[in-house]
Formats: structure tokens, sequence, C-alpha cells
């Protein structure tokens, strides 16, 4: 019997990462209530008055940017807004996933939703139609400067709503235009305000960090298993995990990381078997994963708690709220959610470089009982020598992609725009790094299956030995060489689709093995 989705109320209800992946994904529904009708015809209602008046406000009754001066009559008002759309589609670039436009449609709906932004009705079901028919917009990736809003992809993503632009419909693109007719829809007449609300605000920027919170989890999660079986490949110490140790220096994420691990290897044979080896310490790549990994992950959390700010937020501009009251102030800047983004885009290229020296370690053949690049026959075999290559390349590509675009701004709009946040380069880099990372992953976790191989018959704990079944189920032992492009392209889809995760659940389920902290509900819901 299948279960029904949830409903989600935009304007109403709280809004989170998770949520608005779901909205995007078609896992929820989303519903515009009569109470949120209510205000926001009450809003509208308010505009109306204000252009009846006749006293200049920013974007209902006058031009926009430099042209803030510029007296617009009353007659043209619904063809500024239209206007608008077409002047400001000036977007480049590679198009953006549909998942990514999908979500800032959730995204916008939202902030709309609330109010304060004097939309219509009409325009608010349309975009609900968007989503739930997922017609989804084609949005260039590049040409937001990130401050007054993502002005360029914003309009873009409404272009279709007054029949223009291009649209995805099952992977398959395709003229607006075409698919209204084919839905018997007509293009809507934007009235007052209207057009500057759907390209006004940060849902570019927002969108990608949604995306981002969700994958940065996955590869933060998918870190502390990997670093806990190249432990055990490794033979390294269990004692930088100690609970007393990082109850001196009781930062959340560092905490968080070593229980888990000190869980993780639980009952393991392998650490048993050289408790009173002679090596005093282990190189840093090892007993240092609390530290690294924990001040990623409290970067996560950072972002995390920002984004959810952001998405329940109005970011447009002018802010309608009554009639005697519009602000034109500067919602619409990316400059918040730009600076977490690269804090987050170096917190998750430092996963992928530790990961990469846990890597070159594991072929120095240094350890008891490991071969020199994990294979016993090297010389005749190159080993996985070539796999550190990959990701040595990888690291250092995220590297050079860790510079601020936030630190930078070029003056806009003949200088009213004077400062802006580039957080849409903030955005599209984080991720650019955070798929890097997976592949960084999938390569540590061959790596680190392999090393695992040679300290059976010694059994690690519970979890760890049903992980290195699941990637022997994907990639075999290695003996010899082969393409081992095609163990990369395994072991990839093992990271991008949780399955270590999941099985980390059910074995949680099924040994109550207590890998759950008293910060697991920071750093495991969004």
């Amino acid at each position: 019997m299948s279960q029904s989705k949830s409903t989600f109320a935009f304007g109403s209800d709280r809004l989170t990462a998770g949520k608005a992946l779901a909205l995007a994904r078609g896992a929820t529904t989303g519903e515009l209530t009569p109470k949120v009708m209510e205000r926001v015809r009450a809003n509208r209602d308010a505009v109306a008055r204000i252009v009846a008046k006749g006293e200049p406000v920013y974007g209902i009754n006058t031009g926009f940017g430099p042209l803030c001066t510029t007296r617009i009559s009353p007659g043209q008002t619904s063809l500024l807004q239209v206007n608008i759309l077409k002047s400001h589609s000036v977007g480049v670039g590679i198009p953006v996933a549909d998942e990514i436009a999908r979500l800032m449609l959730v995204l916008k709906l939202h902030a709309l939703s609330m109010g304060h932004s004097g939309i219509s009705e009409n325009t608010l079901k349309r975009i609900l139609w968007h989503i739930d028919e997922r017609i989804t917009p084609v949005v260039p990736s590049q040409g937001s400067v990130g401050a007054s809003g993502d002005l360029a992809p914003l309009a873009h993503l409404f272009l279709p709503l007054i029949g223009l632009g291009q649209v995805t419909r099952d992977g398959v693109e395709m003229p607006a235009a075409e698919v209204l007719r084919e839905y018997g829809l007509e293009p809507l007449e934007l009235g007052p305000k209207e057009g500057l609300a759907l390209i006004n605000g940060t849902q570019f920027i927002a969108a990608h960090a949604v995306c981002a919170v969700e994958k940065m989890q996955r590869c933060l999660s998918q870190a502390d298993i990997i670093g806990a079986m190249m432990l055990e490949g490794l033979q390294g110490s269990l004692m930088p995990f100690h609970e007393r140790l990082h109850d001196l220096r009781p930062y959340s994420g560092t905490r968080h990381v070593a229980h888990r691990v000190r869980n993780l290897l639980k009952g393991s044979e392998i650490l048993e078997d050289h408790i009173d080896c002679e090596r005093v310490q282990d190189p840093y790549s090892l007993r240092c994963i609390p530290q690294v990994h924990g001040a990623s992950r409290n970067a996560w959390l950072h972002l995390k708690e920002l984004v959810e700010t952001e998405l329940n937020s109005v970011t447009d501009n002018p802010v309608v709220i009554d009639e005697e009251l519009s602000i034109s102030g500067g919602n619409f800047h990316g400059q918040p959610l730009a600076m977490a983004l690269d804090y987050a885009c170096l917190a998750a290229s430092e996963i992928g470089n530790i990961a990469d020296r846990r890597i070159y370690l594991a072929l120095e053949g240094n350890q008891t009982d490991l071969p020199k690049l994990l294979m016993k026959d090297t010389g005749l075999n190159s080993g996985y020598m070539m796999l550190q290559y990959t990701s040595a390349a990888l690291a250092s590509e995220n590297k050079s992609l860790c510079y601020p675009a936030s630190a930078d701004s070029i003056p806009t709009s003949m200088g009213q725009e004077d400062h802006v946040s580039m957080g849409s380069i903030s955005g599209r880099k984080a991720l650019q790094v955070l798929e890097n990372v997976e592949k960084i992953q999938a390569v540590e976790l061959l790596t680190a299956a392999q090393a695992f191989e040679y300290r059976k018959p010694l059994k690690s704990g519970w979890f760890l030995e049903k992980a290195h079944e699941l990637v022997r189920t994907r990639v075999s032992f290695a003996e010899a060489d082969r393409v081992f492009a095609t163990d990369i392209e395994a072991g990839l889809d093992l990271i991008r689709s949780g399955a270590l995760i999941r099985l980390l659940e059910t074995v949680s389920r099924k040994k109550a093995l207590g890998l759950k902290t008293e910060f697991d509900p920071l750093f495991e819901t969004f």
C-alpha cells in the first residue's frame, strides 16, 4: 500500500533544504492555502492603491536601477514589467540542472507567498503549475553578480510566464509558447511590480546552497566511514579518537566524528591485533580525522543554518509592508550566502585533500603486511599508483576553486549597484568542488577496501565488515592491473547513491551500536 505524499503550504509552513528538495523532486506536493492567498491579495491591492495615488515608488511606477528617477505612466506599468523580464534575460553558459531550476521555482514561490511582493494570485498559481507539471524553465548558469537579486537567471526562469524562453519536459527542451498552447494556457499579463518581484531575489544562489547542503552532508558522513576503513587497513591507532581527548577541546563537529569512528570500530579484531605495536603515533591524515572532518562539519552546520534563514525570507525589492510603507532596501544582496558558500567550498575541499593524503599513505608500503601500491606483484603491475594521480589532480583542482568569489566585487548598473556579492559563482564553485570530492572519495573507498583485504582473516567491526562486503559486490579485489576507471565509476555510483550511509542506518538498528550522539540532530538532518 503506497503512502500518500505530504503537503507543504507555501508562504505558511517553514521551508528547509530537505523540504525544498522534496518539493523539487515531486516527493512532496505544494499548495497555496486560502489564508495565504488572502494575504497575497491584500498586498496586491496595496500596490494597486500606490499606483492610483501616483506617488513615486521604485519599480512600481519608476524605471529600474540607474533609471529609478524616470517616472512611468499608469498605462505603461504592465509593459514595464514585461520589458524587465526581456531585458534582463542575458544569461550565458550551460543551463543549470533541471533540479536546480525547479528549486528556484520552489524557493521563489515560497518567498512571494509571504505577501510582501505585490504579486498576483494568478502568477503564483502559474508558478505552482510549473512545479506540479515539471515543466522546467531553461536557466543559463552564468550572468548573475549576486546582488539586486540573481537578475539574469531569474529573468530566464520566468520568461515562460509571458510565453517566452525555453522549458524542458521529460528531459526534452522546447519553446515555452508551444507547451502553453498544448496545455491550453495563455501567457500571463503582469501587473505593476510583478516583473521586478520575480527577478529580484537570491533564489539562484539559494538553490545551489540547498544542493550543497545535501551533497556536503553525504560527503561528510561517508568521509568518516571511509576514513575508519582506511584506519583499519593501515592499522592506525584509535587513541586519537578517545572521548577524554575531545572533551578537552569540545568542538561539536570534532566530538561527533570521534564518537562515530569509535563506534564504527567497536569489536575490531584488527585493532586488538596491533594494540601493543611499537609505532608511537600515526601521520596526521589518520590521527587528525576528528579535527579535520569535524571542522568541515562545523562549516556545513553554519551553511545549513543560514540557508534555512534565507529560504524563509523575503529577498526582493522594494518590500511592500502595506499601502503606507514600501521599503527600497537591500534584502536581495547575496552576501550572507555567498560568504557561507565560500566557507563551505573550502571545508569540502579539505575533506578531499585529507582523503588524498590517506590514499597516498596506503600506497607507500610502510605498514605491516601491506604491499607497496597495494598489490603484491608490482613491477609488472603498477597497482593502485595511478588512482592516486587522479585524486591528486582533483584535490589540486579543488584548491584552485577555493578562492572566495565573495571577495570580489565589480560595480554594475552605472554605479547604482556598486558592491555585489558574486554569490552565484560561490554556489556554482561549491557544487563543483563537492562533485570532485565525491570522485576522490570513490578512489579512497577502493583504496581502503583493497588495504582492508590484507588484514584478513582478522575482522573489523560489524559495520565495516558489511561495508566492505558491499564494496565487493561492485568491485573485486585487484590482484593484477586492469582498467581501473571502471572500478572508479562503480565506486562513484556507491558514493553518489549514499548506499554506505543507508547501510550504516540499517546496521545501527539491527545491532544497536549506539552510533547516534547528541550532535546527530544538528549534523544528520536538514
